[in-house]
């Protein structure tokens, strides 16, 4: 099997998606899976290309073990449509928008990353940037359960599995 690709998107790809690139890639080296399963992000905006995550939620993520201060934004294109399996969007305006620019017949599955936080009633990980710190945290949270969902379906779907017999 090739390797599955995934694609985590946010408006600026400063917050959000890079959190949730950055659990989901520290989830895969824990289970041993860095060679199966490979994650990127992206933003719908190009507001920050080239920029680091926002320092906060650097913080929320140093904090709680990940490091995600070797990503930099970049914004979604077209081409992702057909490179990655799984675009996974933060909110309802990114899914708009990226299903604007998906066009027909494209490779990739285009959801909300919320759908697999199992026992969260959120359909949406709410945009931090506007507000204080707390908000960092509630996505924190909700991305390290949309994450842990994410690869309980990819052992249901693509029979992937623990490549070092850890489960997390």
């Amino acid at each position: 099997m090739s390797k599955l690709r995934v694609l985590m998107v946010c408006m600026g790809n400063i917050c959000r998606s890079p959190m949730a690139h950055g659990v989901f890639e520290q989830r895969l080296r824990e289970r041993g899976l860095e060679n199966v399963i490979e994650v990127d992000s992206a933003g719908t905006h190009g507001y920050h290309i080239g920029s680091g995550p926002d320092p906060r939620a650097r913080d929320e993520a140093r904090g709680r073990g990940y490091d995600i201060s070797h990503l930099r934004a970049r914004q979604l294109e077209r081409e992702d449509f057909d490179e990655f399996d799984y675009i996974l969007v933060m909110d309802e305006a990114n899914e708009r928008i990226a299903r604007q620019l998906q066009g027909k017949d494209t490779r990739a599955r285009l959801q909300r990353f919320p759908e697999y936080a199992v026992n969260r009633p959120e359909t949406e990980v709410p945009d931090p940037y506007y507000g204080g710190g707390e908000g960092f945290v509630h996505v924190m949270d909700l991305v390290e359960a949309a994450a842990d969902g994410l690869l309980e379906h990819f052992e249901r779907e693509h029979g992937i599995r623990p490549r070092n017999g850890s489960t997390g």
